[in-house]
């Protein structure tokens, strides 16, 4: 761990590169770009959600080469078991067979972003070891202990294609900072240029525009805990956020009503401790970013539906349509719940 201490403003010059390398890198998503610049400086993980080929893979490539230290990618698919995470097995050119370290530790302690892509194609079995992965950054093989300091975990999950698909439990859920949804843009000269500017085309030629190793792996954990430790709080905004904690376990107290929904049944449990947490966490990078030294209402509004609707937990007459229901659900908790 590194001793010096954190200039602030200069690291937030930087972030702010960071962050303008990304927009010209995907064209038309600003707000999923502050998201992800968020989560990199709170160090939390992210599940990325959206359809095929609105630049997800591509976001999260430009992303690691911006933060630096090494990259790992694996697949989710029906047969993955926990041990391909961590090795796997050959036979070498002499016919025997070989054991070599897998994705999660074949860089050891230098690996930076853990990309599980489409995440909810692998069993259940693989989430519980991702679970425990997301929560001690350590993992266990070949007889000890691998501590993963800097690994941050970006998983994304394709909503359109639900055949042998094995769907996030709660908890495992409640361990991303926040779900993001990449949506393609609407805008018609941005649509027009995705499809004929040439340079949009050659994904790898746009990833290499970043900047390699802008932010330094080894100092984002400093970083973010000097961020927690400078922008702070006041008493009002305080109880504001617990006004919107509350809001979301007992919705019908504050006023909270949708159509077609009997609000009384629609949450069997709301945001966890966990998750207010960190949406106070991500709320204060946001402000950070800002440039601001203290949260207001609005750095809550910023990140609140992406850190806070996955941790709903809707009745299963619901759930179902959770899709349909969780943004209006948001929406009017924000919009009930009086800001100071």
């Amino acid at each position: 761990m590194h001793s010096e201490p954190v200039d602030l403003s200069a690291w937030r010059v930087r972030a702010l590169d960071f962050e303008r390398q990304l927009n010209a890198v995907l064209v038309g998503m600003p707000r999923t770009v502050r998201l992800m610049t968020i989560a990199v400086f709170a160090r939390g993980h992210v599940l990325l959600e959206g359809d095929v080929g609105v630049g997800k893979t591509t976001l999260l490539k430009a992303v690691a080469r911006g933060i630096g230290g090494a990259y790992q990618r694996i697949e989710g698919t029906v047969d993955l078991m926990p041990g391909d995470l961590v090795y796997h097995t050959y036979v070498g050119d002499d016919g025997r067979p070989r054991v070599e370290p897998g994705p999660l530790i074949a860089q050891g302690s230098e690996l930076a972003v853990f990309f599980f892509n489409e995440i909810n194609r692998a069993r259940p079995q693989v989430h519980a070891l991702l679970l425990r992965l997301m929560a001690e950054r350590t993992v266990s093989a070949f007889n000890r202990e691998y501590t993963l300091p800097w690994m941050q975990v970006f998983a994304d999950r394709n909503r359109v294609e639900r055949e042998e698909t094995f769907e996030l439990p709660s908890a495992a859920r409640d361990r991303f900072l926040m779900e993001v949804s990449v949506e393609a843009p609407d805008a018609r000269d941005q649509l027009r240029g995705l499809m004929f500017d040439t340079r949009f085309h050659d994904a790898d030629a746009l990833i290499s525009s970043v900047e390699p190793g802008m932010l330094d792996h080894t100092r984002l954990n400093d970083v973010a805990q000097s961020i927690q430790d400078t922008v702070q709080s006041s008493p009002a905004l305080d109880d504001y956020g617990v006004d919107l904690w509350l809001a979301t376990r007992q919705p019908a107290q504050y006023g909270v009503q949708l159509s077609d929904v009997d609000i009384d049944q629609f949450i069997l449990s709301g945001a966890s401790p966990r998750g207010v947490a960190m949406l106070a966490r991500a709320a204060r990078v946001q402000a950070w970013l800002e440039g601001r030294d203290r949260l207001v209402p609005e750095d809550l509004h910023a990140v609140f539906f992406e850190a806070i609707a996955h941790r709903l937990c809707l009745n299963p007459v619901y759930e179902t349509q959770r899709p349909l229901y969780a943004r209006p659900f948001v929406t009017e908790v924000l919009r009930q719940v009086a800001s100071p």
